[in-house]
């Protein structure tokens, strides 16, 4: 029997991309796609891709018919699921937030970076963070899950291993980071304009950026110490991909490549790519795949590692539904095999 899926704000790039992917899964049934804007129309009058895959209308939010669902994603703005997540949890629906509502444990840093007071720091403490990498076990048994950001999920486990192991200086990292301009969302703003976005590249946010808090607060976490790497974003001009490249200092000898291929064997959607590659961002494109290579400039001491996802499928919404079937004790892998798309 087919398990009950329940989208929130399914209107976004996010929202979509469930949709999408969530239509082909053999498991689970789309059975209520919420927004208020739109509630009453057809999904496949605002999304066509889904024209014969989705046969819904939106319908306004509402507990009785969420509660019905065994999972409900929310795919809605900072502050949403955190004012409504108690609700399904007490009627025994879990629950995956793919916005920062439940990513930050701290809820003072949680409040200056996002700018609103906290509904629920209750459920904050309950929360898993969904990088099945990394907290695989935890989400499994979870009933309330933090689909982490796009940028962190990138940053993370790029240097994943490195941090784990201990290999590198804590004091000293950096993580230069790329992305399509999907990541800023769906909506109207002068900055994602074709005519301002395209043939253009800048960094943003180099005083401060909201994932930044997110990353520290995750490898800090992994090292088992304080951990603040320099986080600078950039704008590319296309519409889907992050590359991160991560700058560190050995403090310990190591053979990398082995350590990678070691500490990702058994994970399907890192791909750890052979000595000296150049991961594409177009090789993830579409698909739930963190692409990862290794280089150490001039065989010295620094490491610089490439790591490429589709910031809304591994960043987003693909590791969304790889938690979802992680919560509901089914493949992990399931309707998230597909390759990336070329040209």
């Amino acid at each position: 029997m087919k398990r009950k899926i329940g989208i929130v704000g399914a209107t976004g790039y996010t929202g979509v991309e469930l949709l999408r992917l969530l239509s082909s899964h053999p498991d689970v049934e789309i059975s209520y796609v919420t927004s208020r804007e739109h509630a009453g129309s057809r999904v496949d009058a605002m999304f066509p891709n889904l024209r014969g895959y989705v046969d819904l209308e939106f319908s306004a939010p509402a507990n009785d018919a969420l509660s019905e669902c065994a999972l409900v994603f929310f795919a809605t703005p900072n502050g949403i699921a955190m004012k409504s997540a108690q609700v399904l949890l007490d009627a025994g629906t879990k629950v995956i937030d793919l916005a920062a509502d439940f990513r930050i444990k701290d809820i003072a840093v949680w409040e200056k970076w996002y700018g609103m007071r906290h509904a629920s720091p209750r459920l904050v403490e309950e929360a898993v963070y969904g990088l099945p990498e990394l907290n695989r076990a935890q989400i499994r048994a979870a009933r309330l899950v933090a689909n982490p950001g796009c940028y962190p999920t990138a940053v993370t486990l790029g240097l994943l291993p490195l941090v784990e192991k201990g290999l590198i200086d804590l004091d000293n990292v950096i993580a230069d980071t790329k992305s399509g301009v999907s990541g800023a969302g769906r909506k109207a703003e002068v900055h994602t304009l074709l005519a301002e976005a395209g043939d253009n590249f800048k960094a943003y946010a180099v005083a401060g950026h909201r994932h930044q808090p997110e990353i520290a607060q995750t490898l800090s976490n992994i090292a088992h110490q304080s951990v603040n790497p320099v986080f600078v974003p950039h704008l590319l001009p296309m519409i889907r991909g992050i590359h991160a490249t991560l700058y560190a200092k050995l403090s310990a000898e190591a053979d990398l490549q082995p350590l990678y291929q070691q500490r990702y064997a058994n994970e399907p959607f890192v791909d750890v790519l052979p000595a000296g590659s150049h991961p594409e961002t177009r090789s993830v494109r579409g698909a739930n795949f963190c692409r990862i290579a290794l280089h150490r400039p001039g065989n010295g001491d620094q490491v610089v590692v490439l790591s490429v996802i589709d910031n809304l499928v591994k960043g987003a919404a693909g590791q969304a539904v790889q938690n979802m079937n992680l919560m509901l004790g089914l493949a992990e892998n399931t309707a998230l095999r597909q390759p990336g798309l070329l040209p």
